[in-house]
Parts: structure tokens; sequence; C-alpha cells
């Protein structure tokens, strides 16, 4: 009965005494049963399984790599490479090389994602295989604490489990009272489809997934125009760090529209007539405009409510999360829970983490998740990275920090780039020296920030970092001089001489 469903097996019982019927056997025995293939649960079930443990992975789509791989961080990537490679061509034109404009083949260049992709979901398997991690395809959700039952192609097949690990994702907000079911308008799985490059693009939403693929769509030629409700883009990053970008697409775009709400979508022959109402008062577009499709990307949200946790008697909070503690466990201590649906930051390298984690603590051994920085990153051009302690923060907690800003302008890779436009800053705690935290704004960001959050986890203070050699000339020497401009010895900047 649904009153005792959280502390019975499957068993059939009733409050008038009947006697209780022992289940049917499941059809899959495991010890460990992941629920969800994206970066977080295939890690978890490779790790279990390179852990001596008998795992079966569960994943709804046909190919292992969930959102992620699938229809998000890799396919968007490789379409943001390509729209690199656009713009780069012809920024080239004002220093001597003119290649004329591109002849853009969208069939064939989604082709290329779509092998990127298959080759990615290939590897996968072959790892699956290689472990004898049994892969079952389907939508899984609990029945009991200890069963799991999954609506494959081929019917209803029913997972017996020791421990399981839930690795279920996220799913795209939907607005409601927007046209959903036209395909003009679109999510930002719609978004990669990549069928047509609209004549005019409205972005709704101003983070992270609405600027990227406000990237490529620009780059394949469409007008595009971003609205945003609050009154910054990209939020939880500091502004000083993200100005560069929205300089640049400022430029570049027909409108940014912030403090500015999104009324009503109305589908019409010509296009979604969109009204607006807000308060920016940086630009004079129209309170009603007429798109050729409209992207969505307001966020998402975890898939905690769609898998019978309340069968298992897993909490659930009213967002669809399922808090876990630092070992990933759950309210139910043999049950787990990874990436997205465990909490933010939803990215797939903390769940990647976190997947390592709840394997190695249903081996039996001693493992939690203490990490002292997770890197963000918006793939945007330029890049926007920043890792632990942001400059906002640090007022908001009262953190004395000693903090130095170095501009790329001063970079000779970056003005041999063409790039000047970026940034790299850092936070040095002001009572120990040490590095807390840093940001980066321009080509590669991502890549560069990994070595700030290695310092930040290494305990690195100024001295460390400035006394650490960088290649020259490279981008990766801006965060060597931001960390020299802290510790007063800089020489590629003039400085005014303080007393330390």
């Amino acid at each position: 009965s649904p009153a005792c469903s959280a502390t019975c097996d499957g068993c059939c019982c009733s409050r008038a005494g009947r006697p209780m019927t022992a289940p049917a056997p499941p059809s899959v025995e495991a010890e460990v049963v992941v629920l969800g293939a994206g970066p977080g649960g295939y890690t978890a079930a490779f790790r279990a399984a390179d852990l001596g443990l008998r795992t079966v992975l569960v994943e709804r789509y046909p190919t292992l790599g969930g959102v992620c791989l699938n229809v998000g961080c890799i396919p968007s990537k490789a379409l943001l490479h390509a729209a690199a490679v656009i713009d780069g061509a012809g920024e080239m034109a004002a220093h001597g090389i003119a290649f004329g404009p591109p002849s853009i083949d969208l069939p064939k260049l989604a082709g290329w994602k779509s092998q990127v992709v298959a080759r990615l979901t290939r590897g996968l398997a072959g790892l699956a295989r290689q472990r004898k991690v049994q892969v079952v395809q389907g939508d899984g959700a609990f029945v009991s604490p200890h069963r799991l039952s999954v609506a494959t192609p081929d019917g209803a097949t029913e997972i017996g489990f020791e421990r399981a690990i839930v690795a279920a994702g996220s799913r795209a907000v939907e607005i409601p009272g927007f046209p959903n079911g036209d395909p003009r308008l679109m999510d930002s799985t719609d978004a990669l489809v990549l069928d047509e490059a609209p004549g005019r693009l409205l972005v709704v939403g101003g983070g992270i997934i609405g600027l990227e693929m406000a990237t490529v769509y620009a780059a394949l030629g469409s007008r595009v125009s971003v609205v945003e409700l609050m009154d910054g883009l990209i939020l939880g990053c500091d502004r000083d760090l993200v100005k560069p970008l929205e300089q640049r697409i400022r430029a570049r775009y027909e409108s940014i529209r912030l403090s500015t709400r999104v009324t009503g979508i109305t589908p019409e022959a010509s296009g979604l007539r969109v009204s607006f109402e807000g308060t920016d008062e940086s630009t004079d577009a129209p309170a009603e405009d007429t798109f050729d499709r409209v992207l969505v990307a307001v966020g998402r949200r975890p898939n905690g409510d769609r898998i019978g946790a309340e069968n298992a008697g897993v909490h659930v909070d009213e967002h669809g999360f399922i808090p876990a503690d630092r070992r990933q466990r759950t309210n139910v201590e043999h049950v787990f829970a990874i990436g997205d649906v465990a909490g933010p930051p939803m990215l797939a390298h903390k769940a990647t983490h976190e997947g390592k984690v709840a394997a190695e603590v249903c081996a039996g051994r001693k493992s939690s998740f203490d990490a002292l920085a997770i890197p963000s990153v918006a793939y945007t051009d330029p890049e926007v990275a920043w890792t632990g302690l942001t400059e906002a923060e640090a007022r908001e907690r009262s953190i004395d920090v000693d903090k130095a800003t170095f501009p790329w302008a001063a970079s000779g890779r970056a003005l041999g780039i063409g790039r000047s436009e970026g940034l790299t800053k850092v936070l040095f705690d002001r009572a120990s020296g040490r590095l807390l935290g840093a940001g980066i704004v321009g080509p590669h960001a991502g890549d560069l920030i990994a070595e700030a959050t290695l310092a930040i986890e290494m305990g690195a203070d100024a001295r460390d970092v400035g006394l650490t050699i960088h290649p020259h000339p490279t981008l990766s020497e801006t965060f060597n001089f931001a960390a020299e401009m802290v510790e007063g010895t800089i020489t590629d900047l003039y400085l005014p001489r303080r007393g330390r």
C-alpha cells in the first residue's frame, strides 16, 4: 500500500491481515544500479565495476552519455568551434587576410557534429563492455527500496539491487503559457538540431546556455537578440568578467535587453510575435517584435520528481533536487544521488567527481566530496571562466582579499591573436595569503582556469604562483602576472610602490 511503500520490498499485503505474498524475482540482479548514464552516471558505474561490484547502468537514451554528450555539452562545443572558425576568419580581414563570406552547408555541419557525438558514445559503449557493466536502456523508476522498474523498448524489466546511485540529471524548464508545441519555439536540445539558421532569433535567458547558442547562431548568420529578466548576464559571475563579453555581443547582436520580461508569445504565420515588459533604458527596442524562432533557455529543473523516489523512501525537495551528504548518501542509506539531481552547481565535471565518491562509498571505501573550488565556464566568444570565491561573495562574507586584475592589453600573446579585450583576476586571502578565487575572460579561458583551480586546491599563495615559470608568450602568463601584481613583483606593468 502507499502507506508502507517506503518500508516494504514490493510484497503484496493489506491491512485486512491477508498473508504477504513474495514478489516475483527481478529480471536483473545488481550489487549497484546506476540510474542515468550521463557523465556522473557512467563514471559511477565504471568506477563501481573497477572496484569489483556487479554493476547495472540504466539509461533512457539509446546511447550512453546522457544529455551532456548526446544533446548538450559535446555537440554544443563542436558547433561553438565552428562558430569560432567563422568569426576568426572574418576578423582576419582587418589584418590583411580576407577569405570572403563563408559558404555554410548546415546538413554537413550537423552531420559532423553528430559524428563527434557518435565517436564518443561508441567509446563509452566499449568501456562498458570491457568492464562488464550491464546496460539497460529505458526509463527507470523505483518501485521499492531495493527494486527499479525500467520501461525498455521490449517491455518492463525489474532490477533488484543492494545499492543505487541516482544520476537522473535535469531537463530544460518550460514556461507555462508559451506555445511550447510550436516547433519555432526551441529549447537547447531543439537548437542543436541545426535544421536552419533563422533570419531573426530571440534568446530568452542571458545565462550560459542561452549565450552559447546565441554565439553559434550569430556566426551562422542569424540576427540575434537576447532578453534577460535580471539586470545582468551570467548571474553568479562577477560583473567585471562579464563586461568584455557584453560589450562584444552588444556590438554584434540586434539587441540585449536586461531587466525585461517576456509577457507573451503569439504564433503567427510570419513568425512568433513576442511581447516585452521591462525597465532596461539602454535599448530602444519595441514593446513587441516578431522573430522567426525563439530559444527559451531560462534554466534546468532536476529530474528527482520523475523517478518514483517516494517508493524507495527517498526525499525529494520542492525543486526536484535529492539532497545528499558529502558521501553522496540520501536520507536512505543505500541510495546515493549525484550530478544535477543532487543540487547545484549543475555541471558535468562536478557530477563525475561525485560519481566516483558514490561508487567508492558503495565499495566500502572512505571517500567524500571535498572540493575547495568547482570551475564554471561560459564557452561564449570571449569565453568567461571563474573558480573558487567570487569578488561578490567575498564582499557578502566580509572576507578581506588582495585583488589584482591583469589586462590582456598588456599580453603579447593576446595582442598577437587580436584579442586584447580579456582580463585575468585573482583574489588572495589577506590573512593567509592563499588563493581563494580567480576569473578569466578571453579565448581559451575555460582551459586556463584549471591552473587556478589546482592552485586553490593546493593552497598556493601569490608567491607560489609568481615563482612558477610560465611559458612565454602564452595566455597562461596572465595568471602569473596577476599573482605578481599582488606580490608586488610585476615588471610587465608599472604599479606604484607600496609598503607591505
